[in-house]
């Protein structure tokens, strides 16, 4: 009995590295991309003024990139400290691994070519990525990075930093810098990359399914146990509309929808990312806001 809960959490994690390590490599490349090439007056001339604009902005900025929810955080960071609006990077995060064509194309796919989840997820996701980032400008309007905190009693200031020293640098030079950062923080989000899916696997392994499913006999209750199954399962956004369409014979779209959208916003593996790069009070916070916001959506739908 042992032995076989062994073989399936090992199964498990392997399939959630093999799953999340292309994904951290592609945002650890964007991360580094933006780091190197773009300055804060590039950023400062793109993003709206106004708090409403710059989460619209920022939600919008998330459609365009093809990345999980795995590789978000650190691009989010980067644009945090290129001093982007801290709602706005928040909305980006949010909206990144859900509303891009991939993660559609592929809930399109799984549910048997029909766009009414496509249109439920994607609507759910954007509108909470709105309602999140607006009520993050309101509650959080210092810098929350962790290195932020330590940064103001150590005041450590490092060259690549500025805008200006990006400027002067050469092609060559940013090129060599690009890697350099990738790799650097493909080896720093790797270790809690692995920490997570150890943790999802052991959770997967251990609660069964069953058991949540017996729970999940009103549209409350339903919700909640979906929403529960997505932070556990901890799936990558490009694969969960394939696990999540194997319930629709047992859940309506409501539940679905947020097993869908809250499970790319907040799962185990980017939870320990999160609480690596955030204050540990903004992080609580942050998740509190997602789960209301879609907790309440899916119960709309």
């Amino acid at each position: 009995m042992f032995s076989h809960s062994f073989l399936q959490l090992n199964t498990i994690f392997i399939s959630i590295i093999i799953e999340a390590v292309p994904f951290i490599i592609i945002g650890v490349f964007i991360s580094a991309l933006i780091q190197m090439f773009v300055t804060d007056a590039m950023l400062a001339r793109v993003i709206p003024k106004n708090r409403f604009g710059s989460v619209v902005f920022g939600t919008c900025m998330g459609s365009l990139f093809p990345a999980c929810e795995c590789g978000i955080v650190p691009i989010t960071e980067r644009l945090v400290k290129k001093k982007v609006p801290l709602h706005a990077a928040i909305a980006f995060m949010l909206a990144g691994p859900i509303i891009n064509p991939v993660v559609l194309f592929a809930t399109y796919i799984a549910f048997g070519s029909s766009w009414q989840m496509v249109f439920y997820r994607a609507g759910l996701a954007f509108g909470v990525s709105i309602a999140v980032g607006l009520l993050v400008s309101f509650l959080f309007p210092e810098n929350q990075l962790r290195e932020y905190a330590e940064k103001k009693v150590a005041h450590i200031h490092h060259h690549h930093d500025d805008g200006d020293s990006i400027e002067s640098l050469t092609f060559k030079d940013k090129f060599k810098g690009t890697m350099d950062h990738a790799i650097d923080e493909f080896f720093s989000v790797g270790k809690y990359l692995v920490f997570g899916a150890f943790i999802a696997a052991a959770m997967q392994t251990f609660i069964k399914q069953s058991v949540l499913l017996s729970l999940a006999n009103t549209p409350v209750t339903a919700i909640l146990v979906m929403m529960g199954l997505a932070f556990i399962m901890s799936l990558c956004s490009e694969a969960d509309a394939f696990v999540a369409s194997s319930f629709r014979s047992t859940f309506p779209p409501g539940p679905l929808s947020a097993f869908l959208v809250f499970g790319a916003m907040v799962d185990i593996k980017n939870l320990i990312m999160m609480l690596s790069t955030f204050r540990k009070k903004f992080v609580a916070g942050l998740i509190t806001l997602i789960f209301v916001c879609v907790f309440a959506g899916a119960l709309l739908i």
